[in-house]
Parts: C-alpha cells; structure tokens; sequence
C-alpha cells in the first residue's frame, strides 16, 4: 500500500504586535499627523569623519594590492590556482591581463581620492 502524503495547508497567525507606525491615543480619536516630519537622527560628525577615514584607506590598500599583484612572481606566477590549471595560467600570463587587472587597482585607487577630495569639507 502506498503512503501519500498529507496536503496540510499551513496558515499563519496575525500578529498581535501593531503595525509600525506613531502610536495613537485611542482617548482622543484623532489619527496622527500625516505631514509631521519623522524624527531625524543625529550621527556625530567624527563618526562620519572616521568612517570616510577607514572607506579611503581600505580602498587604497586594495588599490595598491590589486596594482601590485599582476607583477609579482610569488603571488601571480606561482598561485596554486593557476599552477592547478595551466590554460587558465597561460592566460594570466598574458601582459593584457595582468595590464586589465593592474587598470582595475588604478581605478580603486582613483575612486578613494576622489572619494576623500570631495567629502575633504564635509
């Protein structure tokens, strides 16, 4: 004999939570304001410094690593990935690709100055 399966719809409950939203005063009646403002949050001003701070500086890094690692024997040459693949190593061998990669850290790098030159007064 052969089992099937139950077709059980499952259905979920409402939740008792209220919606999102200002609460209302069920004394008063009056729904509340569509046109007031919501509250606006405050981030102080060395948070935002620091956070562009760490943004540039990471961008840099990698900038400069992405730049760098086409052209170093160790990293590029000698990859494990590369050495498992040999056609896949021809091919990054290429002076094209390693030049398109290097462009891609040069790219990095011109976005993390223009980054901080245009938030410098901020």
């Amino acid at each position: 004999m052969v089992q099937q399966p139950e077709s059980a719809s499952f259905t979920l409950a409402a939740s008792p939570a209220p919606l999102a939203g200002p609460p209302t005063d069920p004394a008063s009646g009056s729904a509340p304001d569509p046109q007031a403002a919501p509250p606006q949050h405050h981030v102080p001003r060395w948070l935002v410094r620091m956070e562009l701070f760490l943004r540039v500086m990471l961008r840099i890094y990698i900038g400069l690593f992405v730049c760098w690692a086409p052209w170093s024997h160790t990293f590029w040459d000698q990859n494990p990935i590369l050495l498992q693949y040999p056609w896949l190593a021809a091919f990054a061998a290429s002076g094209a690709v390693r030049g398109l990669v290097s462009g891609l850290g040069l790219l990095n790098l011109w976005i993390a100055f223009q980054d901080a030159i245009r938030h410098r007064d901020g």
